[in-house]
């Protein structure tokens, strides 16, 4: 009997109903600011990032080539699947936290505290890969003009490591701008955005005036012998697995779509932002289906120029584009790349804290994490105590950590959310037929069963070493969970309350019909 009752414990939800009142406490609620235009621009602003200005570089030259275009291709259809169940979540709790507070609604608690622990490592590692990309980029600008960072603050080079000093204080900047408020954050990204989206722009124009057809030969590699004497954590799990290596060939182009995928996160962001936004049930969904749409075209297209203009095993891992228009001798175009890089790539690690303390916020609400966090700043109606928290762990991860260790962990991450936000549209449609939808995914169950075995495929494509840091990850959250989230759960306070108080009233009624001496 205890054992059952545990595990009803365990898988308590919330219902859709309690999420939204919650909304109207003032101390512990945010202001609805955003605007349709707001969300297709954060989605752009967020995706559009280090995955083409950084990743791409990284993908091409290691894993897949030029084919590296067709795993965008790959990973864009993964997130769009996803981005369905998303969108319907989204628009039906229009709440903070995303995927953790669509997991506490359909799963149970257990279910969402690990989904929510799952997105504060995703959105934090984002953030500091985000911020590690663009302390490669301004350090590229910057010597273009005669100033060069020590290796010892600069991040290091590829034999020897070295404090990323640039990196922490971007994310440590902001920090400030996120807890000044979200309004102010949305006009410095719209100007952000539109500097970003110009350069992309800039680099499929000018970039097919020197595309060389030869560069394109093999468009898909054949698989590396070097790459397929790798052993232990650094292979792909699902060699483990008895497939073939998963460098270059045709099973390298899923192995870059695990790795360029973080190139697509972003759309989940939005999601996070859902309780700040004016009409969240129309604006929700137009917001991340629109913003992942126009992004795949726009990666499509660049990296089939960049992998054109550059042969693939030549291109640079730390800022290919700029580097690959100084090869052609273009270096105004270089620098012009380098200062849009610069500028997108603020946007993005803005994007990904603000996604970060939303989550953290909405778990601190629900009492899984200390509720302190979830108070709001009187003047500027941020939650200020996680924002600050949380910007200075990931400035310590920007300024320590190398950035191809950071993406894949920040990956699996992702994916692991992904397949919990899908199984949650099927579970809640089931469960709660009744409750409105603005937008409601197509052809369920097939479309999120779509996207649980897609996502699980790129997962199977990251490194063994990559699942165990993410296990490791996990396993503290289980300690922390038992030990602390699960005792001082909202549910579970008030829960225990009514049981004392019917407890209470036993008592007295039995005493009061107990025969007196």
């Amino acid at each position: 009997m205890n054992t059952q009752n545990a595990a009803k414990g365990l898988l308590r939800t919330k219902s859709i109903e309690d999420t939204i009142q919650e909304t109207n406490d003032s101390e512990r609620s945010l202001k609805r600011e955003l605007s349709a235009l707001d969300l297709t621009v954060y989605g752009i602003g967020v995706i559009i990032g280090t995955g083409i200005f950084v990743l791409t570089g990284t993908a091409a030259k290691q894993y897949a080539g030029p084919a590296v275009a067709l795993s965008f291709v790959a990973a864009g259809i993964v997130c769009a699947l996803a981005a369905l169940c998303y969108a319907e979540f989204a628009s039906t709790v229009p709440v903070a936290g995303s995927a953790y507070t669509f997991s506490y609604a359909s799963l149970g608690e257990f279910p969402a505290w690990l989904i929510g622990w799952d997105l504060i490592l995703e959105l934090a590692l984002g953030a500091a890969v985000v911020a590690v990309g663009w302390s490669g980029y301004i350090q590229t600008l910057l010597s273009d003009i005669g100033i060069h960072f020590p290796t010892s603050i600069g991040g290091g080079t590829d034999n020897h490591w070295g404090l990323n000093l640039p990196a922490a204080l971007l994310v440590l900047a902001v920090t400030a701008l996120l807890v000044v408020g979200v309004k102010q954050s949305a006009r410095f990204t719209t100007v952000i955005v539109a500097v970003k989206v110009a350069v992309v722009l800039l680099v499929i124009v000018a970039g097919l005036f020197f595309i060389k057809g030869s560069n394109y030969h093999p468009f898909i590699p054949p698989t590396s012998k070097a790459a397929s004497t790798e052993t232990g954590g650094a292979q792909p799990l699902i060699q483990h697995l008895g497939f073939a290596p998963g460098a270059f060939g045709v099973m390298g182009i899923f192995t870059a779509a695990a790795v360029v995928f973080f190139a697509f996160i972003g759309f989940d962001v939005v999601a996070t932002a859902a309780e700040e936004v004016k009409k969240p049930q129309r604006d929700l969904p137009r917001g991340i289906l629109a913003s992942l749409a126009v992004c795949t075209v726009l990666y499509v297209s660049v990296t089939l120029v960049v992998t054109g203009m550059q042969k693939y095993s030549l291109l640079s891992e730390k800022a290919p584009l700029a580097d690959a228009f100084n090869a052609t001798g273009a270096h105004w175009l270089s620098g012009f790349i380098s200062a849009g890089a610069v500028a997108g790539l603020t946007s993005v690690t803005l994007l990904l804290l603000m996604g970060q303390s939303r989550v953290f916020f909405a778990m601190s609400r629900d009492g899984l994490l200390p509720q302190s966090f979830s108070r709001v700043h009187p003047k500027f109606k941020t939650p200020y105590r996680s924002t600050i928290l949380l910007g200075l762990v990931v400035a310590c991860f920007a300024a320590v950590i190398p950035l191809k260790a950071l993406a894949e962990l920040v990956n699996i991450g992702t994916l692991a959310a992904f397949i919990l936000v899908s199984l949650g549209v099927i579970i809640l449609r089931r469960t709660r037929p009744d409750l409105p939808r603005a937008f409601r995914t197509p052809a369920v169950p097939y479309v999120p069963i779509a996207a649980i075995l897609s996502c699980l495929w790129l997962m199977l494509n990251l490194p063994v070493n990559t699942w165990i840091r993410f296990g490791a990850w996990m396993a503290i959250g289980l300690v922390v969970y038992f030990g602390y989230s699960r005792r001082h759960a909202t549910h579970a306070v008030e829960r225990s309350s009514v049981e004392r108080n019917a407890m209470e009233r036993n008592a007295t009624e039995r005493n009061a019909t107990a025969p007196s001496d």
